[in-house]
């Protein structure tokens, strides 16, 4: 299903449409779709964090200050980091579900996982930048990537539901406020993991 990665980027009304007409097991979708996205950020921080190095300034003699992982370390913090990821798409699946409750088309977990997949197209996009782990810009990648998912949360959540914009805009408000939750939390645990793995482990 990596066709709709294009789509979502250009077109997301119309790549919204065609993945609620599809009826993908979430086993199927892990497979095909969130296992490969879910790699990006993973392996480009792994070398990131590995071969550059986080850079923090320069220090006195003009030199750059970098913090690197052994390939060892980087290893088990990937595991660990991919496992994150993984579970916080379910979690934001299941999140969805809970607050479609209340509409009579009411999709089932298997869609509400599918859905939150999709969602979280940009966010893994945006993890390329960490093959060059500077802070300021995983900051500003992490923003636009965050800022076009909410703008595909806005979009999508509505005709996936089956509701009118007005709710659309409630039931997308409510599950971003609780997303941007697990987002700071799976953030500052990979700062933790990649910026000081190498004491942690």
């Amino acid at each position: 299903m990596i066709h709709h990665v294009w789509g979502l980027l250009m077109h997301p009304n119309r790549e919204w449409q065609q993945i609620r007409g599809e009826n993908e097991t979430v086993s199927h979708f892990y497979g095909s779709y969130v296992l490969l996205m879910a790699a990006i950020p993973v392996v480009c921080a792994f070398i990131g964090t590995t071969v550059v190095g986080w850079h923090f300034g320069t220090t006195e003699d003009g030199l750059a200050k970098t913090v690197s992982v052994s390939p060892t370390t980087a290893v088990l913090l990937a595991i660990i980091f991919y496992a994150l990821i993984l579970g916080a798409v379910w979690l934001m699946g299941n999140v969805i579900h809970w607050l479609a409750r209340r509409y009579p088309e009411r999709p089932d977990l298997n869609r509400c996982v599918v859905f939150a997949g999709y969602m979280a197209t940009p966010m893994f996009l945006s993890g390329v930048v960490a093959l060059y782990p500077l802070v300021w810009l995983c900051l500003l990648a992490g923003v636009a990537g965050l800022c076009y998912t909410v703008y595909l949360v806005y979009a999508g959540l509505p005709t996936f539901l089956g509701i009118d914009q007005h709710e659309g805009m409630r039931a997308s408000s409510a599950a971003l406020a609780i997303g941007v939750l697990v987002l700071e939390a799976l953030l500052a645990i990979t700062v933790l993991l990649w910026g000081y793995g190498a004491s942690l482990v």
